[in-house]
């Protein structure tokens, strides 16, 4: 699948996962496209981990209760360093969200789902419950869960404004 074709087919699959594995070549694949995402100042703010032991994946979805997490066959978790330049500005949420995105398409372009969970892994101490799981270092946060996998059922992307309303030219 071309670039423009998993970028117009990428939708948020929150509903169930079949069981079906993802090698681990094709996670490989995923995550080493989040990884070659722009970041500011080229400092890589954001790190990844994969979870495809059952029993870890058991435990996040206690700790995120819902289908797409308790069914999918992998987990990306995603990992934020607050690094302010000298200046007073940093960059790690647009670090990160470039790197969510192509993650996204990347998995869309192999033919797996995939949603982008970051609120609600931040409510209720959610995220320090998940670094905690996870051993993740005290210099980063958790910030995002991303199943990976074969939905059950494939949706469909949302709907989106026309072009015309959401775009403007200087001609």
């Amino acid at each position: 699948m071309d670039f423009f074709e998993a970028a117009a087919k990428r939708y948020s699959h929150r509903a169930n996962y079949t069981n079906a594995p993802v090698p681990e070549a094709d996670l490989v694949k995923i995550v080493t496209a989040g990884l070659q995402a722009p970041s500011g100042g080229n400092k890589q703010t954001t790190d990844f981990i994969i979870v495809t032991n059952p029993d870890i994946r058991r435990e996040l979805s206690n700790i995120l209760v819902c289908d797409a997490i308790r069914t999918a066959p992998a987990i990306i978790v995603g990992l934020t360093k607050y690094d302010p330049f000298d200046f007073g500005l940093a960059f790690e949420v647009e670090d990160y969200s470039a790197a969510v995105q192509n993650i996204l398409l990347a998995a869309t372009a192999l033919g797996y789902a995939s949603c982008w969970f970051d609120g609600t892994t931040r409510l209720d101490g959610r995220d320090k419950k998940m670094a905690t799981l996870l051993g993740v270092a005290e210099n980063y946060s958790v910030r995002t869960l991303l199943p990976i996998g074969v939905p059950e059922n494939h949706g469909l992307p949302a709907s989106r404004k026309p072009f015309s309303e959401r775009v403007r030219w200087v001609r």
